[in-house]
């Protein structure tokens, strides 16, 4: 079997039965199960959820994107090995540890396959949270031109690239293009103070003011439970992204949950420590990947221009990667997998064909 063959490169063709269409997005692809089949898991696996709650079938594919597009490889090789299942991995692990010290739970209901989650619907909040405990990235892209306040936080003078912050930051984006707000662009990904969210919690989904405060203290030891994980592993966790939603048990008591992924390689930088103390950064996080395409073409400010889209859409489309790169890549996501889980990954050999089986056989989901 080819090395290809193991990817999970398309995963939004799988006759998994629906009635609305696939949401496919970068890596993941979502199926809305039909309001019988939801109805059905839901008694017959004990989800504590709302007995009408819509459910979803969530397939995480081996695509990577960097540079807001898809990569791929020689040979075939339209993904990582191994990425898909590291990923879920990591996540599962995480959320795991959230519920077992009382944080929150997730929106994963249950977890048939590496590359499957089951999944109820959430409303979500509409930000993403971005948790820094280090200034690197563009934030000190930012601090290194003069910029000394983001999301409305005043950072002291004399940082260093790469440096500890003097404590946790959270700096809050828009999650879609929000409309009519005050004071906020409408346009996705804009950073947004805490004041901002204030004024207009209940456009951002907050159901309360105090929820605010709820979803600050998620952050904080959210971030502070995968902290010290990682540094009993020698790893140090720079910065991360959480996404939050609401869904209701099956009381009908709604709450406030993390949902998307948590402290992957994807979503967070992860630095070695080791490495770190002697004064250097290597990345246990897809930044290696970004970095690796900036030295590996010519013309690097294609990847960092938003004014060259084209050119650099045209450069992924038209560019296979070397099969040592992707494999290179897959070592990086794959062995800080195994450090977080404590254990071997398991890797599909045949994913489409397995998630295929599963679904039919435990949950009767397959047309």
């Amino acid at each position: 079997m080819k090395l290809a063959d193991k990817v999970l490169a398309v995963n939004n063709d799988l006759p998994i039965r629906t009635d609305a269409p696939v949401h496919s997005g970068k890596v993941r692809s979502v199926y809305w199960l039909t309001e019988k089949d939801s109805l059905r898991l839901i008694e017959q696996q004990g989800y504590d959820v709302a007995p009408d709650a819509p459910l979803a079938i969530m397939v995480i594919s081996d695509r990577i994107s960097a540079f807001d597009c898809i990569w791929h490889g020689e040979g075939g090789m339209h993904g990582v090995p191994g990425k898909g299942a590291a990923l879920n991995a990591i996540s599962n692990h995480w959320f795991r540890l959230f519920r077992e010290n009382g944080l929150a739970d997730s929106h994963i209901l249950d977890i048939p396959h590496p590359l499957v989650w089951i999944v109820q619907k959430a409303q979500p909040v509409m930000i993403e949270a971005i948790c820094r405990q280090y200034i690197t990235g563009s934030m000190w892209r930012a601090y290194a031109k003069g910029e000394r306040k983001f999301c409305g936080i005043q950072l002291p003078d004399n940082l260093k690239k790469d440096q500890k912050l003097p404590e946790l930051l959270i700096t809050p984006s828009t999650k879609g293009i929000l409309t009519g707000l005050p004071g906020i662009p409408e346009a996705d990904d804009v950073n947004i103070t805490r004041h901002d969210i204030e004024r207009n919690h209940a456009a951002f989904n907050f159901r309360s003011i105090d929820d605010i405060d709820l979803y600050e203290n998620l952050l904080r030891e959210g971030f502070d439970v995968i902290s010290r994980e990682l540094a009993a592993l020698d790893q140090i966790f720079v910065d991360t992204k959480f996404e939050f939603g609401y869904v209701k048990d099956k009381t009908g008591t709604e709450k406030l949950i993390y949902m998307d992924e948590v402290g992957t390689p994807d979503s967070s930088r992860i630095w070695d420590g080791q490495s770190y103390r002697n004064g250097e950064v290597v990345e246990n996080s897809k930044e290696s990947f970004r970095q690796l395409l900036l030295n590996h073409f010519p013309d690097p400010d294609i990847l960092l221009n938003k004014d060259r889209m084209t050119e650099r859409q045209a450069l992924a489309r038209n560019n296979e990667l070397p099969a040592d790169v992707l494999l290179e890549v897959s070592k990086t996501y794959v062995s800080i997998a195994e450090k977080i889980i404590g254990g071997k990954l398991h890797l599909p050999d045949r994913p489409k064909a397995e998630i295929m089986d599963i679904l039919s056989s435990r949950y009767d989901l397959i047309v």
